[in-house]
């Protein structure tokens, strides 16, 4: 048995995050959205969370919640309606037992039972354990020291691709500031979006013609404000050319991976994942602490295909019963057609996920055992756990309770990590992310380059808005005009829109989105300049102004003046 220093470490890094739905469309892309992560991951890892701390099980899990997340959590739109859904989703339930036991469909009968008690039970949760305030729980489990919780960037906006600093430092200034809101103290740590990481370097906008000029990178950013730790993909960690296989497909990506290249010499070093290292540009003194993705069990995890989430025992997410949408099948196999699957057994899915934590467990130990006194992060996306797999929050506790009994591995946090392991390496890492191809092509291809022709075109007219009214006396109107631009702003550069025209998985709501919030910009910035001139807001943007104010509410408390340091009005 290793002991001290030498002991392996473990830490489930959860990232919570949906884009700004609230107000805009409910089904099948809008806030339905966020009820169903509500209901299918947040409550249910809640649940998980407090239930191993009840048993003195350490949870140490690493908790992303994104400022847009938090503050849609705490909208009281979203509390008071979804109690509404929980009561609708409970009411299928019953008429669907009621519809299966005419039938004579007993085992159908029996799940819509589950389903009845699965909500009844979140409801009971939702009002009398947590107040209608999921952010509170999870709070409360950091106050105790059973999670850490992280921020991001504010919209979870993708930095690197960002044209300006300045946007760079509104996303993540916004990031700390509505985390200190929610959480009453400063986060430690962020989750770069989609673990993109730009150092820096003379930096060309891949759309445009504007000649290159010196950008900082994003670590340096973080340091500035504070931040102690990112996280990135293995192959930065690793320092290769993970470049991808759509390179050739699409010029814009070319030419930026031809701009980096020149001043980045990779270090042609086979790093373990296993430790954190300090980050900084070349040249640079101000960095930041980055710990890489395990690559042995994202697989397992991750894939639909491959993973654990495959096996033919788990709830089938994509068949529904309507009405009520509730799920009665399970995986099958590979290639059964939804009209294949089979009814789902809940007793054989519970054995699934124990025979699952045990292989994981295994993985974990087997991987560390070469790595003295390392650390494994196993990052996800929240939502994969409950919402796309149904038995994922079970299959963490299960996971954190064999832990508990590992005397080679120990679950821990980042922070604490760091506090008995600090970076022994200061290393510059290559430009990427965790998107297909390890670079950007997931949110810069021909599917997208207008949406960021759009997002640079809004960051050339704000920021030097901003510079020319910091020291004028605006009236109210007019500055909540401002304001309500780079509301606006913070929302239009949210990968999201991106990420889903590219997959196709939401393709029209995504482009409708950022048509939308780019009218907003644009209608405001017209209004505001007759403003400056006239010292009188349009009545026609007054009218606007208002309805975007109800409409784009998040961020109560921003002063996109005080985006630059010691700038504010």
């Amino acid at each position: 048995m290793r002991q001290g220093l030498n002991k392996g470490h473990f830490t489930f890094v959860l990232h919570g995050h949906l884009p700004y739905v609230l107000q805009h469309g409910t089904w099948p892309h809008g806030t339905d959205w966020l009820y169903e992560s509500a209901a299918e991951t947040y409550l249910p890892l809640l649940d998980v969370f407090c239930r191993l701390w009840e048993k003195e099980v350490p949870v140490k899990v690493v908790m992303g919640i994104t400022p847009v997340l938090a503050e849609q959590l705490s909208h009281d739109s979203f509390k008071e309606n979804f109690v509404d859904y929980l009561n609708l989703k409970i009411k299928a339930a019953r008429e669907n037992a009621k519809e299966f036991k005419e039938c004579g469909l007993t085992e159908m009968a029996n799940l819509a039972d589950m389903w009845f008690d699965f909500y009844g039970g979140l409801l009971k949760k939702y009002i009398s354990q947590w107040g209608r305030d999921i952010i509170w729980g999870f709070r409360t489990l950091q106050e105790e020291g059973e999670l850490e919780i992280i921020t991001s960037a504010a919209t979870h906006g993708y930095l690197p691709l960002l044209k300006k600093d300045e946007s760079v430092e509104a996303q993540v200034k916004m990031g700390i500031e509505i985390y200190e809101k929610h959480f009453g103290k400063e986060p430690k740590g962020i989750w770069l979006p989609e673990c993109g990481y730009r150092p820096s370097y003379n930096w060309k906008p891949p759309v445009g013609h504007e000649e290159a000029y010196p950008r900082k990178g994003i670590e340096e950013v973080l340091n500035e404000n504070g931040v102690q730790y990112f996280f990135v993909d293995t192959h930065l960690i690793r320092g290769g050319k993970a470049i991808g296989t759509y390179m050739d497909r699409f010029e814009a990506l070319k030419l930026l991976w031809k701009q980096f290249e020149k001043e980045y010499t990779p270090e042609k070093k086979d790093r373990s994942p296993y430790y954190p290292y300090y980050v900084v540009s070349p040249g640079k003194d101000q960095g930041a602490i980055a710990f890489g993705r395990d690559p042995v069990t994202a697989l397992q995890v991750w894939s639909g295909e491959h993973g654990y989430p495959g096996d033919f025992r788990y709830l089938e997410f994509h068949k529904k019963h309507f009405p009520g949408g509730h799920r009665y099948w399970k995986v099958t196999g590979t290639n059964k057609d939804l009209a294949s699957k089979e009814i789902y057994e809940p007793e054989k899915a519970r054995k699934a996920v124990k025979e699952h934590a045990s292989h994981f467990i295994s993985l974990i130990k087997e991987a560390l055992r070469e790595q003295p006194g390392g650390i494994m992060v196993a990052p996800y996306d929240a939502e994969l756990f409950g919402h796309w797999w149904f038995e994922g929050p079970l299959w963490i506790e299960e996971v954190l309770e064999g832990l508990a009994q590992e005397e080679e591995v120990t679950a821990t946090t980042c922070s604490e990590y760091l506090e008995e392991h600090p970076p022994r390496e200061i290393v510059s890492l290559p430009e990427g992310s965790w998107g297909e191809g390890g670079f950007h092509y997931i949110w810069l291809n021909e599917w997208t380059q207008w949406v960021w022709e759009k997002i640079y075109q809004a960051e050339d007219l704000l920021f030097p808005l901003l510079e020319e009214t910091r020291d004028i006396d605006l009236p109210q109107p007019v500055q909540e005009a401002i304001t309500q631009m780079a509301r606006e702003l913070l929302l239009l550069q949210s990968s999201d829109w991106p990420f889903l025209i590219t997959t196709w998985s939401a393709r029209d709501y995504a482009e409708g989105r950022v048509a939308v919030h780019y009218q907003a910009f644009m209608d405001l910035w017209k209004g505001v300049k007759g403003a400056l001139e006239d010292k009188s807001l349009p009545e026609e943007c007054s009218q606007l102004l208002k309805r975007l104010q109800e409409r784009d509410s998040l961020f109560p408390e921003l002063d996109p003046w005080c985006w630059k340091e010691g700038a504010c009005k």
